[in-house]
């Protein structure tokens, strides 16, 4: 009988100690196929070769994947392959996927979703398929299929809200959820930072906060030390004083007390799902995220002046490049100052509108001005 993997179906026919198996969308198909495949004369089987499918595959690396990445990351890589596996046969053998195949599945994501989307699923399909080239056994053929051309894309630059629209939004709240958007703001923190923040990470004395991270290479876990602000300090030394659990590991808990809230009650926040947005609409102000205020603090250093290097420093970028990018992305407007002052200057050095044509004066310059014009 058929017997149920992930979510497909592996049929399965055993005679005389050979055993054969084909992976099937539906139980009602891998039924027909074993009831078929009895009925042939074994010596017309063919021998069984060890072959990896693209279900196999699939799942020998979202398998690695679980255990090397962190959840959301995780959660990515399974949903390209569950698109993937509805537009291609998940029995299809790997030695058999063409650039063609992923050539189609990435222009449809394309034009169902964004170039930027499409590209996202690319470059996972890239890592895994050079994954399983070093790692499964039999090892995935080279040239890696999944290395299609990029699909265009269009990017705008990264939201970054207003100084005043954030203290509209931390004007409305108290307690932990002021303090936490002090640490967003104060620590250029990504979420999970924020949330997974122990009473271990803070350092009173020498005035410092660790913040550990996986979003880097490897997907090992990497730490690093910022300085705290007084302004972070104080509120956090009030904060632990007076927060109801004093016993928790963790700084910033869930402590609603709503039905739907009970099972989490005490324990560190993994999402806080439309809690900004809720937060945006009271203050009349666009929407923005926890990952807005990283933008927004990156944006003020930069607009008091302070180098790549020391941004860098607080962002936490292994590479200075990526800084630059990061700070190329959050829009122009820091070179308004500069284009204006240009186009202020007495000396026309560029001209920004055209010049008027001068008056033709004797027979020659008429001539020459013909022969252009013609």
């Amino acid at each position: 009988m058929p017997y149920k993997k992930g979510q497909k179906w592996v049929a399965q026919v055993r005679i005389n100690g050979k055993r054969k198996e084909k992976i099937f969308l539906n139980k009602r198909d891998a039924i027909v196929w074993e009831s078929e495949s009895r009925s042939n004369p074994e010596e017309i089987w063919p021998e069984k070769t060890n072959t990896v499918s693209l279900f196999d595959w699939s799942q020998a690396y979202l398998d690695y994947a679980k255990a090397q990445f962190a959840q959301v990351t995780y959660d990515e890589k399974k949903a390209v392959f569950k698109r993937l596996l509805t537009e291609i046969d998940p029995a299809l053998p790997v030695s058999e996927l063409t650039l063609g195949h992923f050539q189609a599945y990435v222009t449809k994501q394309k034009l169902e979703r964004s170039g930027y989307a499409a590209n996202k699923d690319r470059k996972n399909l890239v890592a895994a398929w050079n994954w399983g080239n070093e790692y499964m056994n039999p090892k995935l053929p080279k040239p890696n299929p999944c290395q299609i051309k990029k699909m265009p894309e269009v990017r705008s630059p990264r939201y970054v809200p207003p100084e005043e629209d954030f203290w509209k939004v931390y004007n409305l709240t108290t307690g932990q959820d002021r303090v936490m958007l002090q640490a967003f703001l104060h620590l250029a923190a990504r979420r999970s930072e924020v949330f997974k923040l122990s009473l271990d990470d803070l350092d009173f004395n020498a005035e410092k906060v660790q913040l550990g991270t996986r979003k880097r290479h490897g997907g090992d876990f990497e730490y690093d030390w910022l300085p705290m602000t007084k302004m972070l300090k104080e509120s956090l030394e009030r904060w632990i004083e007076k927060r109801p659990i004093k016993d928790a590991k963790h700084v910033f808990l869930c402590l609603e007390e709503k039905n739907f809230c009970k099972e989490v009650y005490g324990k560190p926040f993994k999402h806080r799902q439309h809690f900004m947005r809720n937060l945006c609409e009271r203050a009349k102000v666009k929407p923005f995220g926890f990952h807005a205020i990283r933008h927004l603090t990156a944006s003020v250093l930069y607009k008091l002046g302070c180098t790549v290097a020391e941004i860098q420093a607080v962002l936490r970028h292994q590479s200075a490049t990526t800084t630059a990018k990061y700070i190329k992305s959050l829009g122009i407007e820091s070179v308004r100052p500069a284009l204006e002052a240009l186009s202020q200057q007495k000396r026309n050095v560029l001209h920004f509108r055209p010049r008027e044509p001068r008056e033709i004066k004797n027979d020659s310059e008429k001539a020459v001005s013909g022969a252009v014009n013609s």
